[in-house]
């Protein structure tokens, strides 16, 4: 069935109030059966696999697969696939013949409300173990020491609470107010839309046949690039080259020709490739031309203007191999470009939150206002309340600030300094998961650090649990947002999944702390980072938390000079953005991004926004079969893209890391 929304016209026009109401009587379910024991026992297992995908795939990559649109199918097979039907041809039959006079009833139909309370839970696991992949696996190597199981679980837990409670308000204002896409979560509602929707004529068929067979194609297609796959295939001839210009290098190599460059430092050292990423093209198409646009920008002005620049300078580290070939990489980019980025998408962030501070005000005067002033909300009882938060944020930020003291050695004041951080940081998050499901947690850590290195020099310790507290948990509360999106559009009870979200949160640390040490850690700190596992997150924390803790000279001097002129851009591009009624084609947020993602990333996503523009452009008519087919169901086809690209992905991934190793 369609999943109703409101249109671009509504949501600028309509006020807060008239949102609310219009998603209560034309979405909300009711008390439909969402929480159920199932739901839990399932979400609770799966959470816990997917949480311990997303610390093998951090070890390898740095990077944290998105695992919503993967609980939603694998929960989808697992439910109605497998346990309804085991227990309504196996359990009841057996019974029923034995105990006739007792019988069981048939298990109830498997709802889209149980599916997305049931994501919630495994997604909140998925993404809690972020700190194992970063800060505190940072830690660990920087000091040698190994953190008893029992305090990172600790650890863990404190923070993603602390992630859940920074959540939900700000859920109000990004997803009831601005109705913001969050590309990933949009995707995930139209596939649980689609999953469980009814219907069987043809039109209403096409978007769930239109996911189906998107779905297949990026499935075969990501498994096609595995070359380790095709050659235990025996198909090593038809593997798909992620990188487009292989080709070109392999014939350069052979018969030396000339490598493209820009000021003498080669394209590909510069991430500038092109690159079939088949989930980043549906994620672009969800996000839209004016983020994808945006993104390329700051990416053309990083990589191929300012990048190059600071690489003659010698700002940004180089290496030389013996051939004369230059050596950079992303990551030596990156260290220099976050600063600008990074300060853009701050400023742009808390301008557009403090030019529109209507949601918070009214919050905060319905509790202490004038009664005569109060504005009625008819969500009350379904949002989780605000005083739930009020509440639990000091509570579960001072237990947080406790720990840090007590096994990172963290003086108190520092701790409660960052607890406030969360707050700004997780709107810089919420913004970016909020255009592209991309969470910048990495370069908001930076930030953090270098706060610290200011009020802390020398103290590298200090430096990185203090970063992993604002850090990670914003990164939690950004991507537990983007959980609550899906949940909005189907019209689900949102204390539901804030109860989801915590059951997640045990599971993820339960699991992901009983794989990691044993497996990784090995009670050898110094051999955490290897060949084999390099944990690239965790080594961009070390490296800049030693370079802070020696003194905010070492950083260069074009570094504050970006982050000065990106603070001032930021700024002005929202102003702008403000005074064109948000008809400004560019987005601050987007165009910082640009400037923390890789070039070859952008270029993906911002062709899969520009393919389904240019449809839309040269078909604009609803009954031309071109835009019914493509524009109609882009959400559809967006989502098939990016659920069988992960689907593929973490079964790709598992097969290379676990069997054809």
């Amino acid at each position: 069935m369609a999943i109703k929304q409101l249109t671009d016209e509504q949501i600028r026009t309509m006020t807060v109030e008239e949102k609310d109401r219009w998603w209560l009587e034309n979405v909300y379910q009711g008390d439909a059966p969402q929480l159920t024991l199932r739901v839990v026992i399932v979400g609770f297992l799966l959470g816990g696999f997917l949480s311990i995908t997303n610390l093998y795939v951090g070890a390898k990559t740095g990077w944290a697969l998105g695992v919503a649109i993967t609980a939603v199918i694998m929960a989808f097979i697992s439910v109605k696939g497998i346990l309804i039907p085991m227990w309504d041809g196996i359990v009841v039959r057996l019974w029923n013949a034995v105990f006739p006079k007792c019988p069981l009833t048939p298990a109830r139909e498997y709802t889209v409300l149980e599916s997305n309370i049931l994501q919630s839970i495994a997604c909140s696991a998925g993404y809690m173990n972020g700190p194992l992949i970063a800060s505190m696996a940072a830690y660990m190597v920087i000091t040698d020491t190994v953190i008893p199981p029992w305090q990172m679980m600790m650890w863990l837990l404190g923070l993603m609470l602390l992630g859940v409670l920074f959540a939900f308000p700000l859920k109000r204002r990004f997803i009831n107010e601005e109705q913001m896409p969050f590309p990933e979560g949009r995707a995930c509602g139209v596939v649980m839309d689609t999953l469980h929707g009814g219907g069987s004529d043809a039109k209403s068929m096409l978007p769930a046949k239109l996911l189906v067979i998107f779905s297949v194609g990026a499935g075969l297609l990501r498994l096609g690039q595995s070359h380790a796959i095709m050659e235990k295939l025996r198909l090593g001839f038809l593997t798909v080259p992620e990188m487009l210009d292989t080709w070109y290098y392999n014939l350069a190599e052979k018969f030396g020709w000339s490598v493209p460059s820009i000021l003498g430092t080669p394209l590909r050292e510069l991430t500038i490739r092109p690159q079939l990423e088949i989930a980043m093209i549906g994620a672009g198409g969800l996000m839209g031309i004016r983020t994808g646009l945006s993104l390329m920008v700051g990416a053309v002005v990083n990589y191929c203007i300012l990048a190059p620049y600071i690489i003659q300078r010698g700002d940004i580290a180089t290496t030389t191999d013996a051939a004369g070939v230059i050596h950079v990489g992303f990551r030596a980019i990156t260290s220099w470009a976050l600063w600008g980025g990074v300060a853009m998408m701050t400023t742009a962030s808390l301008f557009a939150f403090l030019a529109k501070p209507q949601m918070f005000v009214a919050a905060f005067k319905g509790l202490f206002g004038n009664k005569k002033e109060k504005r009625v909300d008819c969500l009350k009882h379904i949002e989780l309340p605000l005083w739930v938060s009020l509440v639990g944020v000091p509570i579960v930020g001072a237990y947080v600030v406790w720990i840090a003291n007590w096994f990172f050695g963290v003086e108190i004041w520092m701790g409660a300094i960052a607890v406030p951080m969360v707050f700004v940081f997780a709107l810089i998050g919420v913004n970016s998961t909020a255009l592209t499901s991309i969470t910048p947690t990495g370069p908001l850590g930076k930030i953090t650090q270098l706060a610290y290195g200011a009020i802390a020099p020398g103290n590298i310790t200090t430096n990185i649990a203090t970063a992993g507290i604002s850090a990670e948990v914003a990164g939690s509360a950004s991507n537990l947002i983007q959980n609550l999106k899906p949940g909005y559009m189907l019209g689900a009870k949102p204390r539901f999944q804030a109860i989801g979200h915590v059951i997640g949160a045990f599971s993820g640390a339960i699991f992901s702390v009983l794989v990691f040490y044993p497996v990784f850690l090995k009670n050898n700190p110094a051999g955490l980072i290897n060949e084999d596992t390099p944990y690239p997150a965790a080594t961009v924390w070390k490296a800049v938390a030693e370079i802070l803790t020696k003194g905010l000279s070492e950083l260069p001097t074009s570094a504050l000079v970006a982050v000065v002129v990106g603070a001032i851009l930021g700024v002005v591009l929202e102003i702008v953005r403000v005074v064109a009624k948000g008809k400004f084609p560019l987005s601050a947020v987007g165009i910082g991004l640009g400037f923390v993602i890789p070039f070859n990333l952008c270029l993906t996503m911002f062709m899969g926004s520009f393919v389904f523009w240019l449809i839309g452009w040269k078909w604009p008519k609803p009954e031309q079969r071109m835009n019914e087919l493509y524009v109609q169901n882009q959400e559809s086809i967006c989502a098939g893209i990016i659920a069988g690209g992960a689907l593929i992905g973490v079964g790709v991934m598992a097969l290379e890391l676990f069997v054809l190793t």
